[in-house]
C-alpha cells in the first residue's frame, strides 16, 4: 500500500491545476514568532488587545510598538527551504495560487508572486483617512505613524480580530480552491475561519487534499492523507519527487 507521501506524489504528477493554503508553521522555520504559545501575551497584553480596531483606537502607539516588533523579527527572518518550495511549484503548475495567513512577507521575498496574504501583511501600512500606502519594513523613527500626504495616522494593513478579510483576496482564494485538483494545507492549525475553510471547499469541490504539518489537526480526518514533516522537510522533498 503506498505511502500518503507517495501517493501525494503521484496524485502532483497527474495534476494540472494545485493550489495551497499556508499558516504559521511555515513561518515558525524561519524563526517568526506565533504568540499562540506562551499564553499568547505580549507586554503582559492579550494578543487580542493589540489586534483590534479598538485597541488602536485606544493606543495607537502601543498597537505600534507590538507590531514594529514583528516588522523588526520579520526584517531579520529569511525564507526557509518550505517557502522556497511553494515558489517553485507555482513555475510548475500554471494557474498556482498561495494563499497564506502569514503576514511576514516571506512568500513573497521568496519569488511567490500569484500570492493572496489573506490577513494583510506588516510590510504595509495605511493611512486611517486618505488611504495612502507605504510599504517597506524599515524601522520607523516615530510611533504611531503619520501620513506624509493629510497627517493623519497610519495603521498596519493588517486584518485584525473582528474585521472581514479583503474582499478580492478571499474570492481568489476560493476560486483556486474550487479550481484544484490537488489542495496542499501547510503548516497551519486549522484554527483560524475563514481561512481554515478553503481546505473544505477543495475538499467539497473534489480536489485531494493533503496535510502538510508536523501535528494532526481538527481537519485531519477530512483529508487525503498527511505528511507528518515540517514544511521546510517535507516540500523540498517533494518537489524533488517530481519529474523535471
Amino acid at each position: 500500500m503506498p505511502s500518503d507521501f507517495e501517493r501525494l506524489v503521484s496524485a502532483l504528477r497527474r495534476a494540472s491545476r494545485v493550489s495551497a493554503l499556508t499558516g504559521a508553521g511555515v513561518s515558525a522555520e524561519s524563526g517568526i514568532a506565533t504568540f499562540r504559545g506562551a499564553g499568547g501575551l505580549w507586554e503582559g497584553h492579550r494578543i487580542e488587545e493589540v489586534a483590534t480596531p479598538e485597541a488602536f483606537a485606544e493606543d495607537p502607539e502601543r498597537v505600534w510598538r507590538f507590531y514594529e516588533m514583528r516588522r523588526r523579527n520579520a526584517r531579520e527572518a529569511r525564507p526557509n527551504a518550505g517557502h522556497e518550495a511553494l515558489a517553485a511549484l507555482e513555475e510548475r503548475f500554471p494557474g498556482f495560487l498561495l494563499a497564506t495567513q502569514n503576514v511576514d512577507g516571506l512568500h513573497r521575498r521568496a519569488g511567490s508572486r500569484n500570492l493572496v496574504e489573506l490577513h494583510g501583511s506588516i510590510v504595509r501600512r495605511y493611512c486611517v483617512r486618505c488611504r495612502r500606502i507605504e510599504e517597506d519594513l524599515e524601522p520607523l523613527e516615530v510611533l504611531p505613524p503619520v501620513c506624509e500626504a493629510c497627517g493623519n495616522l497610519m495603521r498596519p494593513d493588517i486584518v485584525w480580530f473582528g474585521e472581514p478579510l479583503p474582499v478580492e483576496a478571499w474570492a481568489d482564494a476560493q476560486e483556486a480552491a474550487r479550481a484544484s485538483e490537488v489542495y496542499l494545507v501547510v503548516g497551519t492549525s486549522a484554527e483560524v475561519y475563514p481561512a481554515a475553510g478553503l481546505a473544505l471547499i477543495a475538499a467539497d469541490a473534489g480536489a485531494e487534499v493533503f496535510e502538510i504539518n508536523p501535528a494532526a489537526t481538527a481537519l485531519s480526518p477530512m483529508f487525503s492523507g498527511a505528511i507528518r514533516e515540517p514544511s521546510g522537510e517535507a516540500l523540498p522533498r517533494i518537489l524533488s519527487a517530481l519529474p523535471g
